[in-house]
């Protein structure tokens, strides 16, 4: 399964082509695609039309959503944050912390344009969907 991150989605839904929206696009219906809960509530309460959130809706509801944070992954979380600061490297939201706690815990590739990920990638092992990223 490849998690999609709201960074990702956002940019599909404005429209904005990119090496990532695009491969989002080809690989929708024909390669397990799925969203956290956390990406889930990120994308949704973006939208300011009634229409836009309705169509973003029923197309996100219809992936598997993967339930992010618990006690231990929280933990964990936080422990690589602490880690990657360490390294003199400081991410910038939490809640990209746990999101790419969950994919390194689960072997998930990550899908994603947010650059917060990148040190994951590049001292914790996170995978990128996309090589190069």
């Amino acid at each position: 399964m490849i998690l999609v991150d709201s960074s990702v989605w956002v940019e599909y839904f404005n429209g904005v082509g990119n090496v990532q929206t695009d491969y989002l696009d080809k690989i929708l219906g024909s390669e397990p695609v799925g969203i956290g809960d956390l990406m889930l509530a990120e994308v949704l309460q973006g939208f300011r039309t009634d229409s836009g959130y309705r169509t973003a809706k029923n197309l996100l509801t219809d992936l598997p959503i993967l339930e992010i944070v618990g006690a231990e992954r929280a933990i964990k979380a936080a422990e690589n944050y602490r880690l990657l600061r360490k390294k003199g490297v400081t991410i910038r939201k939490t809640i990209d912390t746990l999101i790419a706690t969950f994919c390194i815990d689960r072997k998930y590739p990550l899908l994603f344009t947010d650059r917060d990920f990148v040190p994951f990638v590049k001292h914790l092992g996170l995978k990128s969907a996309i090589s190069g990223t």
